[in-house]
């Protein structure tokens, strides 16, 4: 056991001084490795960290990670290796190297599900905004209200619409940062709100107003079904510690007859 501890801080001071660089190693490997990276990896990283993100970086802040827990175990099972031991260690490694893809990927369908919630109430403050002022002002005006996961789409929407880019795009570019089932359409019939004469102007609002309520009826919906869920939830894990504790009252006081 000594010897193995000496052998992990011996390989921490080498990594450390950089006289075993897993940075060397991973760069010259780099196309062995860009193999493992997901289809989907670029679009989630992206999609949580923004356009700025260092892909590359990143890829290799994973695969660093993985190499790291592998030379970790080979060091603590050096002095009973076999195939066991050395699967084991690879699977462990690789564990670590996909829990950064789980972790992008669950914050991605968080961000998706939070979305699909405060969309219904951004578009209802966008229905009350376009009944006074134009769609572009509107847009502009919705920004201090809106939800905080909307407010850095907004402002680039402002901004393209203010730099003189008049045509759908901005409002498509919009939909693709907030990639919801409804978002496209919505976005769609914003951008036609701000075309053709106020009488267009008034039927289109009244489409628009009626698909926000039904947008806000499944909001509702959902918000219901998740409470459901959590309550259902406590109610098995009580029913459960319940029935777990009368089981254990009755092997005590069975046990106690059985030795009185």
């Amino acid at each position: 056991m000594e010897i193995l501890l000496v052998g992990i801080i011996f390989l921490f001071i080498l990594v450390k001084n950089q006289k075993i660089s897993t940075k060397k190693f991973i760069e010259d490997n780099q196309r062995a490795f860009k193999g493992l990276k997901e289809d989907d990896y670029e679009f989630l990283a992206k999609a949580t960290y923004g356009n700025d993100v260092d892909i590359d970086k990143l890829f290799s802040q994973r695969v660093k990670s993985g190499v790291i827990v592998i030379l970790f175990l080979t060091f603590m099972f050096l002095s009973k290796l076999n195939y066991l031991n050395i699967l084991a260690v690879f699977v462990a490694g690789f564990f670590v190297f996909k829990s950064q893809y789980s972790k992008l990927k669950s914050a991605y369908k968080r961000r998706l599900h939070d979305i699909e919630l405060e969309l219904p109430k951004f578009l209802k403050n966008m229905e009350v905004l376009i009944q006074h002022y134009t769609v572009p002002v509107a847009i502009a005006k919705s920004i201090k209200d809106a939800p905080i996961i909307f407010k850095p789409g907004l402002e680039n929407l402002t901004e393209k619409i203010n730099s003189g880019d008049s045509t759908i795009d901005p409002y498509m570019e919009f939909a693709r940062a907030y990639p919801v089932g409804d978002s496209t359409r919505m976005m769609r019939l914003l951008y036609r709100l701000g075309l053709g004469t106020q009488e267009n102007k008034q039927e289109r609002l009244l489409m628009f107003s009626r698909s926000v309520s039904v947008l806000q009826n499944k909001a509702r919906e959902t918000k219901y079904k998740e409470r459901l869920g959590v309550m259902e939830n406590k109610t098995m894990v009580m029913l459960g510690a319940t029935g777990g504790g009368i089981m254990i009252l009755l092997l005590i006081s069975m046990m106690q007859s059985f030795t009185s």
